[in-house]
């Protein structure tokens, strides 16, 4: 039988909310950084990728468990195989090890097969059936998938405006952390996260933020 959907009440987002205030103010206490505040921060963010940026994206309560399920996640195009190398150089981590996509949960059939659908918390393995998906396809043909529907937020618009421009409703999703530490959890760690690494842009609830 197919598995439920996230609703309101079975949502893995069950971390902290942090409020304007505390954005802002982390954001006018940090040095080093630039930021502004898009009309649209998730059309902006699916604009980065497109410009083959690796993207971080913040946004309301942290998910619970390991898992990066769009409010604490590393986002990059899928197409360029040379994007697998670059987030686990960004992340610090073996260059061989693979990551997993986020995909528009009524576009998963088209991409991918041999899963319980929907799969809205990365747990199952599936078969790739599109070969032009290498920055997260293993070498035997796999990955790990999750679907998105509107439950999940601003990577959900993330995905609509990066399919709308490349037919493609698919991108790397992993945990937005450091080696060795545990995924982000508050806008300051975000901010330093940036400065701290070569990633190219982090959105913090809908603020665009790079190194100045």
């Amino acid at each position: 039988n197919p598995l439920p959907a996230m609703t309101a009440h079975t949502t893995p987002y069950l971390g902290v909310a942090y409020d304007d205030d505390t954005v802002l103010a982390a954001l006018n206490l940090a040095q080093g950084i630039r930021w502004s505040q898009p009309d649209d921060a998730a059309k902006a963010a699916a604009d980065d990728l497109l410009a083959d940026r690796i993207v971080a994206w913040f946004e309301g309560r942290s998910e619970a468990g390991p898992r990066a399920l769009g409010h604490r996640s590393i986002l990059a195009d899928v197409r360029p195989s040379e994007n697998w190398s670059r987030v686990n150089k960004i992340k610090g981590r073996e260059l061989w090890r693979p990551f997993a996509p986020i995909v528009l949960a009524e576009k998963a059939n088209d991409w991918f097969r041999g899963c319980p659908l929907p799969s809205p918390y990365m747990l199952f393995t599936v078969e790739v059936k599109v070969g032009n998906l290498p920055a997260i396809t293993h070498v035997d043909g796999s990955s790990r998938i999750q679907t998105v529907d509107e439950s999940s937020g601003g990577i959900r618009r993330i995905l609509e405006a990066f399919d709308q421009k490349t037919g493609v409703p698919v991108l790397m999703n992993t945990s937005f952390n450091g080696p060795g530490e545990p995924i982000v959890e508050t806008p300051t760690e975000a901010i330093d996260f940036l400065l701290g690494s070569n990633i190219d842009v982090v959105y913090v609830e809908g603020r665009r933020v790079v190194r100045a």
